[in-house]
């Protein structure tokens, strides 16, 4: 008997699955338009060391550890169109709150808008990822969320032009030397810093008042109400059975070293950038951004083809495939110095497509009312882009505070940091093998 084949997402979700599609477009574009803020403050603030600068991720990717299980709670208790507004009222309210950090000038102040921000962004990747896997047949779920999660690089590349065009252009400190701005007067020097965390916060602005259209738009029209029943699971049983579910915890494990190499690669491009200019004559310097956003058009043509291959191989068997090619493109970013590692650190991006979705439905295969909590893990595991970040930019800091004050291994100290990708890439291949071979064997 021919069985009929299960589409990827029903007419009847048709509608809540374009809205929520819209959501990952929307957190895409904060995701890449703070990447290069890291830059941006060093250049701005040539008081942080790069160590310090790099803690724009710690606050950033910092809120997803720190709200993900409190947004699964509040869903289990209300439901997923209440997490989706109250994720997109944080997220606002962290983009507008550039505008007294602005006023300030204090780095602090624009580290704790980001940190509430991603509140936000826990709420909404919380709510949207399980929800997403829920609508339709189980053998397409991971599918289903490769589509959807398609959409997030198509908001990072927006993210990344407006960094380009509204920051990182406009910036007024970047037409200095370091010398040459060291040479001016503290008057100019505040009156360029002034102007530029105007800037800075500009775009962060704009988005924050789209966030709320957004809000406004999402709490007006009718969705699916699925809601939990808060009395029908034992947090602790819950806890329990979660921790105990080796596929689960090794893939929270593997989430984490995901996402960090995907911000590590993803930042520290424009370092990366840096040092070949260094070498470069002034008419013939590369632009990052360019760079930057060559690599996220690859991530999505990446995701594109592999949600497109998902229906002959395995999600494990494919995510396997992968890694093996990241960790080639990171040798090659690491031992090959100029433009030809950088074509590698772009190509890296091409591996890591499949990644977050493929860990997140294989760690999450055949999880009923647990999958809430389950997937607030895998939002937490978002942390590991803020812990290894700052860990990258104190190997920059190793010689001192340029890119290629010191050799390792034969390479400047900006190639070598990119061990730590490599890393991580290597911890996912692990996980993939294991998925094939013991967890969903």
């Amino acid at each position: 008997m021919n069985k009929v084949a299960a589409k990827v997402v029903e007419k009847k979700y048709l509608l809540p699955f374009i809205l929520l599609t819209s959501l990952f477009f929307l957190w895409g574009i904060a995701n890449d338009l703070t990447n290069p803020m890291v830059s941006a403050f060093k250049k701005v603030m040539p008081e942080l060391s790069n160590m310090e600068a790099a803690l724009v991720q710690l606050a950033f990717y910092g809120g997803y550890a720190t709200m993900a299980i409190p947004a699964a709670l509040f869903i289990r208790k209300f439901s997923y169109k209440s997490g989706i507004l109250l994720g997109l009222a944080l997220y606002a309210t962290g983009a507008l709150l550039f505008i007294p950090a602005a006023k300030f000038e204090v780095f602090g102040f624009f580290l704790a808008s980001l940190y509430i921000l991603t509140f936000g962004l826990a709420f909404l990747e919380t709510t949207s990822n399980p929800y997403v896997l829920s609508m339709g047949a189980t053998e397409t779920a991971t599918r289903r969320l490769n589509l959807a999660q398609t959409f997030n690089p198509l908001g990072s590349l927006l993210g990344m032009l407006g960094a380009q065009i509204l920051v990182i252009k406009a910036l007024t400190s970047d037409d200095y030397t370091e010398e040459a701005y060291a040479a001016l007067s503290t008057a100019e020097q505040a009156t360029i810093r002034t102007n530029d965390l105007g800037i800075i916060s500009t775009p962060y602005i704009a988005l924050g008042l789209f966030v709320l259209v957004m809000l406004v738009l999402i709490a007006v029209v009718k969705m699916p109400k699925k809601t939990d029943d808060g009395d029908a699971l034992d947090l602790g049983a819950t806890f329990s059975k979660l921790f105990k579910n080796k596929r689960y915890y090794e893939g929270v494990i593997t989430q984490m070293f995901y996402v960090a190499a995907q911000i590590m690669c993803w930042t520290f491009i424009y370092q990366y950038v840096d040092n070949i200019n260094a070498s470069r004559p002034a008419d013939a310097q590369l632009t990052a951004t360019w760079y930057n956003m060559a690599a996220m058009i690859a991530f999505l043509v990446g995701r594109s083809a592999g949600t497109y291959l998902l229906k002959f191989y395995r999600p494990g068997q494919l995510m396997f495939a992968f890694a093996l090619a990241g960790i080639g493109f990171t040798f090659g970013a690491i031992f090959i110095e100029g433009v030809i590692g950088l074509y590698s650190l772009v190509g890296i991006s091409i591996a890591m497509s499949i990644m977050f979705p493929t860990i997140y439905g294989i760690a999450l295969k055949g999880m009923g009312d647990e999958a809430k909590l389950g997937s607030a893990g895998l939002v937490m595991a978002i942390v590991g882009g803020a812990l290894m970040p700052p860990v990258q930019g104190w190997i920059l800091d190793l010689g001192g505070p340029g890119f290629s004050d010191i050799s390792i291994l034969g390479v400047s100290e900006v190639n070598f940091s990119f061990i730590l990708p490599l890393i991580c890439l290597v911890v996912v291949a692990i996980y993939s093998h294991r998925a094939e071979k013991v967890h969903l064997k």
